[in-house]
C-alpha cells in the first residue's frame, strides 16, 4: 500500500452523531481468547482496523482460520497445532504478546517472539511472566523468543501484581483457565475490557468471577470441557473520548453512539470541568460547550482513573484552554511525544519529567507534523480541525492501527479532511 497522509483544512466546527466501533483493546485479546475454544468462535463488533488483520494473521500462523463477515470474525482455531508465533508479525503489534496465556493452557508451552508497537517506553512483559510463573510456567530468552513451558503442569495460585497492568491481568486470567484448582489475581487491572475479555472466556466455559474489580477468581477446569462461543465486543471508549473531545474543541455538539457511559467516567468529569457540557444516555454521550475553554490538571492512572490512551488529546484541550494546566503521565514514560508535533502549531508545553505544564493560547496554526503513536496521531487531525489553515499528518499507519474510518467519520461530523498519497521527500 502506497504511503498516505492525511490533509486537514481547518476552521470547520464538529457537530453531528458518529457510531463507535468495537474496542480495539477488547476484539484483540478476544481474537487470542478463540484458541481455548478449539472451534469456530464468532466475534461480532470488530473494528476494521490493522492490528486486527495483524492478530487475525498470527491465528493463522499457528494454524487456525480467520474469515470476516462484515463485523463479525469468525475465528476457527480447531487446527491450530503449533504454539510458536513469528517475529515479523509480533513486532508489529505489541498485543500479539496476548497468545502466550492461551497457548500455554492449551499447550502447556509456548515460544512468542518479544512484542513491539507503538514506541511508549519499556513497558517490560515482567509481570506477564511472573503472573504465569506462580501458576507453574517456566520461562527463558532465546534470541528475541520467550520460551514458555509447564513441566509440572499447571496449578492455581495466588498472584499479587505489582501494579494493575492490563496485559499481565489478561494473559495471567487466559492460563489459569485451564490450571487445576483456584487462581486469584490481586491488584488485577479493572479496564472494561477485562470485563469482556472475562465473558467471552466464560461463554466458553471458564469459570471467572470478579473481573473488573481489584481482585478476579479463576476456578479451572479441564481444556476439554472448553468450546468456541459467540460473542460481541464491547463499545471502544478511547474512540468515544477522541470524538467527543473534537465536539469540546470546536464547540459541537457532537454524540457517540455505541458506548457505555461509565466506561469513561472520568474522562467526562474533565471535560465538564473544562467548560463542556455532558449529556449521557443509555449507550450514548453528547458534549458540547459555548464558553472558554478552562484550563484543568490530569493524572493518568489505571482504570477507573484517567485513561493514557486519551492523554494527547486531552493535552491538545488544554493547550487552546484559557489559562495554565498540568498534565501528569503516569503509565507510558514516552506518552508527550504527542508535545513536540503540537508545538509545531503554535501550542506552548514544558515537559518536566513526568509531568507536562502546558499554557493555553488562544489559536493554532496548520503545519507539516507527524504521528509518532496512535493517539498522538488521531490528536494532530483534531488540532487541524481547529487551527487555522492547512495541516498535513504523516505516519498515518499508527492511526489505521486502532480507528476504523477516521477520516470518514470526522468528514460526517462536517471535517474538511482526507486522505492523499504522501509523497513528500521527507524521513518522517
Amino acid at each position: 500500500m502506497a504511503k498516505e497522509k492525511i490533509v486537514v483544512e481547518g476552521g470547520t466546527p464538529l457537530a453531528g452523531e458518529v457510531h463507535i466501533s468495537g474496542a480495539k483493546n477488547s476484539a484483540l485479546k478476544l481474537i487470542a481468547a478463540a484458541l481455548l475454544g478449539q472451534g469456530e468462535s464468532a466475534i461480532h463488533n470488530v473494528p476494521l482496523i490493522s492490528d486486527i488483520v495483524v492478530m487475525s494473521k498470527v491465528i493463522e500462523t499457528l494454524g487456525g482460520s480467520v474469515r470476516r463477515d462484515g463485523h463479525t470474525l469468525h475465528v476457527d482455531t480447531a487446527g491450530v497445532d503449533t504454539w510458536e508465533t513469528p517475529y515479523e508479525l509480533v513486532s508489529k503489534m505489541r498485543a500479539s504478546i496476548s497468545v502466550l496465556g492461551p497457548l500455554v493452557a492449551r499447550f502447556g508451552k509456548a515460544r512468542v517472539a518479544m512484542p513491539g508497537g507503538c514506541n511508549l517506553g519499556a513497558r517490560k512483559i515482567d509481570m506477564h511472566m511472573v503472573g504465569m510463573e506462580a501458576l507453574g510456567v517456566h520461562f527463558h530468552t532465546d534470541h528475541g523468543y520467550i520460551e514458555a513451558s509447564t513441566p509440572n503442569g499447571l496449578h492455581g495460585a495466588y498472584v499479587a501484581l505489582d501494579f494493575p497492568s492490563v496485559g499481565a491481568t489478561e494473559n495471567t486470567m487466559m492460563c489459569a483457565v485451564t490450571a487445576k484448582g483456584q487462581t486469584v489475581i490481586e491488584n488485577a487491572a479493572r479496564e472494561p475490557e477485562i470485563e469482556d475479555l472475562a465473558n467471552m472466556l466464560n461463554s466458553m466455559g471458564a469459570r471467572i468471577s470478579g473481573a473488573g474489580t481489584a481482585e478476579i477468581i479463576i476456578d479451572g477446569v479441564e481444556l476439554s470441557s472448553l468450546h468456541p462461543c459467540e460473542h460481541s465486543t464491547v463499545g471502544d471508549r478511547i474512540e468515544a473520548g477522541t470524538f467527543l473531545v473534537g465536539g469540546a474543541l470546536t464547540g459541537g455538539p457532537v454524540t457517540v453512539r455505541g458506548i457505555d457511559p461509565s466506561f469513561l467516567r472520568m474522562a467526562l468529569m474533565k471535560l465538564s470541568a473544562m467548560g463542556c457540557s455532558v449529556d449521557v444516555g443509555d449507550d450514548s454521550i453528547t458534549v458540547s460547550r459555548k464558553g472558554p475553554l478552562l484550563p484543568t490538571d490530569i493524572q493518568t492512572l489505571p482504570h477507573p482513573g484517567f485513561p493514557t490512551d486519551l492523554q494527547a488529546q486531552f493535552m491538545l484541550l488544554a493547550s487552546v484552554a484559557n489559562g495554565n494546566s498540568v498534565i501528569t503521565e503516569n503509565v507510558f514514560e514516552n506518552r508527550f511525544m504527542f508535545a513536540a508535533e503540537i508545538g509545531r502549531m503554535g501550542a506552548e508545553i514544558t515537559i518536566e519529567d513526568h509531568h507536562a505544564v502546558v499554557e493555553g493560547v488562544p489559536s493554532l496554526q496548520g503545519a507539516s507534523v507527524k504521528a509518532t503513536d496512535l493517539r498522538c496521531g488521531a490528536a494532530l487531525v483534531l488540532a487541524g480541525i481547529f487551527a487555522e489553515g492547512e495541516t498535513q499528518v504523516h505516519n498515518i499507519y499508527h492511526i489505521d492501527r486502532g480507528y476504523e474510518d477516521y477520516v470518514g467519520k470526522l468528514t460526517g461530523l462536517g471535517a474538511n479532511v482526507r486522505r492523499v498519497p504522501d509523497e513528500d521527500d521527507i524521513d518522517w
